[in-house]
């Protein structure tokens, strides 16, 4: 007897994250989730995103669900003017709230994507504070 199992297409698990998203300070804008799953692109070209209206709340949770097992960051912005990119000052320092996952912070620029990475292999739940540094 053959096998013809290779004639089927690969089956990829899947799994899901769960984002807390607190200390949204100002009700205008919108929230900017990007998940990233490539460390050379981390901060460049998202994997998958979602927009959401801050209007009358102070904490949020976004879900990305059906994504492949694997290594993940997670940025955030708090897209005020809804310009859709962090704003800074004259000397690079962000004017909006931000965060990413494991709530790390970079020292001289942004964390990177090893600081920041989660592991999902099922479902998992994260919280993620935004901070404003000015």
């Amino acid at each position: 007897m053959i096998s013809l199992s290779f004639l089927q297409p690969a089956v990829t698990e899947q799994a899901s994250l769960s984002i807390t998203i607190n200390k949204v300070e100002s009700q205008k804008g919108n929230l900017i989730v990007a998940l990233f799953n490539n460390e050379e692109r981390f901060l460049e070209e998202d994997f998958l995103n979602q927009q959401i209206s801050v209007a009358g709340k102070n904490e949020f949770t976004v879900t990305f669900n059906n994504i492949p097992k694997g290594k993940y960051a997670v940025s955030i912005i708090h897209d005020e003017n809804e310009n859709g990119v962090l704003d800074t000052n004259f000397v690079g320092i962000p004017t909006e709230s931000f965060g990413f996952s494991n709530n790390k912070m970079g020292r001289f620029g942004p964390p990177s994507f090893e600081d920041c990475g989660i592991e999902l292999n099922d479902h998992q739940e994260i919280v993620i504070d935004l901070r404003k540094m000015l």
